[in-house]
């Protein structure tokens, strides 16, 4: 059985996560979400809360489970025996980033391998910052994420 973890903040998913989850699930027979923790970003959902969320967008995934981690990647890897790593790119900038991390993981884990999908052409532009920042602005957001997240974040930025 071939398992993968698909790890990232996920503040808010958006339907750009959701793509690669989606697509991730189909190549895979299990995937574990993993809502990591990084310290140089500010959260607007709380863990629980990103768990929560990532659990009821992909509740039509019965191969997809959601975690919350604030360890290492390749040291929860390690611990869950998981030796795949799935990482989105939307454009050139991700993939130096990821890159790097994929090469650094490695280093960490020999074993750990990272497959990268390309964002679909209608996701390429969206990020979780660009959600929060039309959503904060009382732009429309609902094209963006998944109903489930629609409320919450209108909660969430508007009081």
């Amino acid at each position: 059985m071939k398992t993968a973890i698909c790890p990232g903040s996920f503040d808010p998913v958006t339907h750009g996560h959701l793509d690669i989850i989606e697509r991730a699930a189909s190549v895979f027979d299990k995937l574990i979400v993993a809502v990591m923790f990084n310290a140089r970003k500010q959260y607007l959902f709380s863990p629980t809360e990103r768990v929560a969320l990532l659990t009821r967008s992909t509740a039509h995934l019965p191969n997809v489970s959601v975690m919350y981690s604030e360890k290492l990647l390749a040291e929860l890897c390690r611990e869950l025996g998981v030796v795949v790593t799935v990482r989105g790119l939307r454009a050139v900038t991700d993939f130096e980033h990821e890159f790097q991390m994929a090469l650094i993981n490695r280093n960490l884990n020999p074993e750990m391998e990272t497959v990268f999908l390309t964002a679909k052409e209608r996701h390429q532009y969206l990020s979780s910052s660009v959600v929060k920042e039309v959503g904060a602005l009382g732009g429309d957001i609902s094209a963006f994420v998944p109903a489930p997240v629609l409320a919450e974040i209108k909660n969430k930025l508007l009081t």
